[in-house]
């Protein structure tokens, strides 16, 4: 196999793990944001959107950080403005996805839910990342 072949299924990997997380984050925001107005008893549907989390996201994102850092290594894209300007927008999204993991985990737990203004950040910055990475400026 040539090194483009290489290159082109590491960016498919890196794509489809990047699709897995943003799938996972948009569903936590899309819970968050309505957890206040789920009716009581409701913490079974929060916990397995938890477990979904824990075990479909959170690979998705450690894939995405590994099969990227790849790339940008192979491509030498280390110290190009629009590489840096991604990887704040990949450790905005990344830092979120921790806050809301830990918000998931105290409604989950029992806890009320607390007021969410995640989603916009979420769709910001994936459609940030997606110029960034398309175009590269």
């Amino acid at each position: 196999m040539s090194f483009a072949d290489h290159y082109v299924w590491l960016k498919a990997a890196h794509v489809g793990a990047a699709l897995l997380f943003v799938g996972g984050v948009i569903l936590t925001s899309l819970t968050l944001a309505l957890a206040s107005t789920l009716p009581r008893g409701s913490e079974p549907f929060v916990a397995a959107i938890r477990r979904y989390d824990r075990w479909v996201t959170v690979p998705a994102i450690i894939a995405v950080w590994l099969l990227g850092t790849g790339l940008a290594v192979s491509g030498a894209w280390f110290g190009q403005g629009w590489l840096n300007a991604k990887l704040g927008f990949v450790v905005l999204l990344s830092g979120l996805h921790g806050v809301q993991s830990g918000r998931l985990r105290r409604i989950a737990a029992g806890a009320p839910p607390t007021t969410s203004i995640s989603l916009p950040l979420v769709l910001l910055a994936v459609i940030a990342i997606a110029v960034l990475a398309v175009a590269k400026p």
